[in-house]
């Protein structure tokens, strides 16, 4: 939740994610700050190498943490550690930054349930203490489906971040590669994240079909919830074709399960799953959330709020 719902202006948020999982997986429970900034440090800078880490609408000073990032990374890079400068930064910047907002979700003044560390001390020596449910994801075996799920969405996040494919974002949304199951975006035509990764943590890591948990090692199939052979029973008349292929109706599935399914029509139970998944996706950042809202408003939505998706996925059934 902190991950996909959370408010994205800057990308700061999933390198905190990912240097904390990395601490917990040693099984630590506490660590410097000192200590932690490196891996944050190290992971933004490697990202600023192939993209925008921050909206272009941002106006940012010489002393803001991103800038002394741009200014250090190609040092900090060839060093493979960050430069005095970029540390200090780092120290400086993430309590009273990342670290104080991480937990936040964009619904005004909403947490999510666990904290994950705790910043102590006042000095440049301050420790962070990771809890208990951190070292238990951590060390769980949806660990391995976290860190796809951190690394897809900082993908997505990124990409929204390119001032041109920005827009076409918002105005177009993104489609998915069905040869290779990726999210594309409409302006390069370049692979974002693999729809298993970039949606899975939206259904809470459950199979779409059976509502068991979704683990390393499974089979998973990312499946077509209304057939995409219903296609020629689709009895739409005034709009353009419904787009079987779109992001609202693929959900990850355990393989097995998706063969079982084959070609029937989803079960009520699966509808209601779907519906909750989009509409989860409908609180997280752009491009996924607009890539949903394009769906209904082009399928004679005059508007789209909360609890849409039930109303839309209804009438899909009675298409067929």
């Amino acid at each position: 939740m902190a991950v996909l719902i959370g408010a994205n202006t800057r990308t700061y948020k999933f390198a905190l994610g990912s240097a904390l999982l990395d601490a917990a997986a040693e099984g630590r429970s506490e660590i410097l700050l000192r200590d932690l900034a490196v891996p944050y440090a190290m992971e933004l800078v490697r990202h600023l190498d192939q993209a925008p880490q921050a909206s272009q609408k941002n106006e940012r000073g010489g002393a803001d943490f991103l800038s002394v990032a741009e200014r250090e990374s190609a040092e900090s890079l060839k060093l493979g550690s960050p430069t005095e400068e970029l540390l200090a930064a780092a120290i400086k910047s993430m309590p009273e930054m990342v670290m104080r907002k991480f937990h936040n979700l964009p619904s005004g003044g909403v947490e999510v349930p666990h904290r994950f560390y705790e910043v102590t001390g006042r000095s440049k020596e301050r420790v962070v203490r990771l809890s208990k449910e951190l070292l238990d994801i951590a060390r769980s075996e949806q660990a391995a489906s976290l860190r796809g799920e951190l690394s897809a969405r900082w993908s997505i996040v990124e990409t929204s971040f390119t001032a041109e494919i920005g827009r076409s974002l918002l105005l177009d949304g993104v489609y998915v590669d069905m040869t290779t199951l990726q999210i594309t975006d409409r302006q390069r035509r370049r692979s974002v994240a693999g729809v298993t990764n970039a949606v899975i943590g939206f259904q809470q890591g459950l199979c779409m079909i059976c509502a068991a948990p979704l683990t390393p090692g499974d089979d998973i199939a990312v499946d077509h919830v209304f057939p995409y052979s219903f296609r020629r029973l689709l009895r739409s008349r005034d709009r353009d074709p419904l787009d079987l292929d779109a992001v609202w109706n693929l959900a990850p599935a355990h393989a097995p399960c998706n063969g079982r399914k084959s070609n029937q029509p989803p079960t009520p139970q699966e509808m209601t799953r779907l519906a909750q998944r989009n509409e989860a996706i409908m609180r997280s950042p752009v491009p996924l959330r607009r890539t949903s809202e394009l769906t209904l408003l082009r399928n004679g939505h005059k508007k789209v709020q909360p609890g849409e998706w039930f109303a839309f996925i209804q009438h899909v059934r009675t298409l067929f």
